[in-house]
């Protein structure tokens, strides 16, 4: 999913045009004053974009990557990979379900194609790792160990093989085996993306801190569907698909808040339906270091800039927090 997916023109040319209407417009350059420091990688401000939501051809066209916090890209696989077949999407209330499929055109071409052009306008790069089991992972981290993006965040909702189809991210065990590999082939910053579909995330997310990695990121989406009421089936034809958008706002919020109570010190990024500076604010208050914004970017390109703009106004009337926040201090 790019960008610009589901936006029709005419709402585009409005947000643009909001500085003449008296708002103010989230296109012109602004000098931030509430930094977030993640794993020792400061960001210019709390507010990044969520993985999947995100493709430099589309949303670079609406506003300058290096303003935000920091720029989360698509999950990168060791080989191209196509997807899931279409439709891969359906409208839900207050959200989307989505069946991509991780489509991607592999880490050898993100090498040399996205991460660069991102690098040369000067945005703060997490790359997303993407595979369906154990050696697939090790690859692309491999390719990665090296490379000028500032921040890996291993995706463990995907399908995977070794573990017998099932995520990993499901299986404490098991993700304490591939994080403690991973550790071992990189220095950069990693962080785990958790999964909302599990018994007890604490114990996930204590064994993926005991394994060695630098910050948290969750949640990832629910799993749902959507069913054509005139047919029978389902609309998507993957069945099931990650939900996401305002519905899993208070979802996320509960997730964040349980795990920052059992692991009080390590860096957690809040994703989760948040469209706003407020709701963003809600993630800092449950315990989150910085958020990322996902489904908003699909109604509102711009939503990215404009949540980290708002943020950064609320956090002018909270010095306690925002200076936390610029030390990289959980509480």
């Amino acid at each position: 999913m790019g960008c610009v997916n589901h936006m029709k023109e005419e709402s585009c040319e409005s947000l643009v045009m909001n500085g003449q209407n008296g708002q103010t417009d989230v296109l012109e350059p602004h000098e931030w004053r509430h930094k977030t420091i993640v794993a020792g990688v400061e960001w210019k401000n709390p507010v990044g974009t969520a993985s999947g939501t995100f493709q430099l051809d589309a949303c670079g066209d609406y506003y300058d990557v290096s303003q935000l916090g920091v720029i989360c890209t698509k999950g990168v696989s060791p080989v191209p990979w196509e997807g899931n077949p279409a439709p891969r999407t359906a409208e839900s209330p207050a959200g989307m379900v989505n069946a991509v499929g991780l489509q991607n055109p592999g880490v050898d071409h993100y090498l040399v194609d996205e991460l660069p052009r991102l690098k040369k306008l000067g945005a703060t790069v997490v790359t997303n790792v993407a595979g369906h089991s154990d050696e697939d992972y090790a690859q692309v981290v491999e390719k990665l160990a090296d490379s000028s993006a500032d921040m890996l965040e291993i995706n463990v909702s995907c399908p995977n093989v070794s573990h017998g189809g099932m995520s990993v991210g499901t299986d404490p065990k098991a993700l304490h085996r591939l994080i403690a590999n991973l550790r071992a082939m990189t220095d950069k910053p990693m962080i785990v993306k958790l999964s909302p579909n599990v018994t007890d995330i604490v114990e996930i997310a204590h064994a993926a801190v005991d394994a060695g990695v630098d910050a948290l990121s969750l949640i990832n989406t629910l799993v749902g569907m959507r069913f054509d009421i005139e047919t029978g089936k389902p609309i998507i034809a993957n069945r099931t698909g990650g939900v996401s958008g305002p519905a899993i706002f208070p979802i996320g919020l509960g997730f964040v808040w349980r795990v920052r109570q059992a692991l009080p010190t390590i860096p957690i990024i809040g994703i989760g339906g948040i469209d706003s500076g407020e709701k963003a604010l809600e993630y800092l208050y449950a315990g989150a270091n910085a958020v990322e914004v996902g489904a908003a970017s699909l109604i509102d390109p711009t939503a990215p800039v404009r949540v980290a703009r708002e943020l950064d106004d609320l956090l002018d009337s909270r010095p306690d927090l925002a200076a936390k926040l610029a030390n990289g201090q959980t509480w």
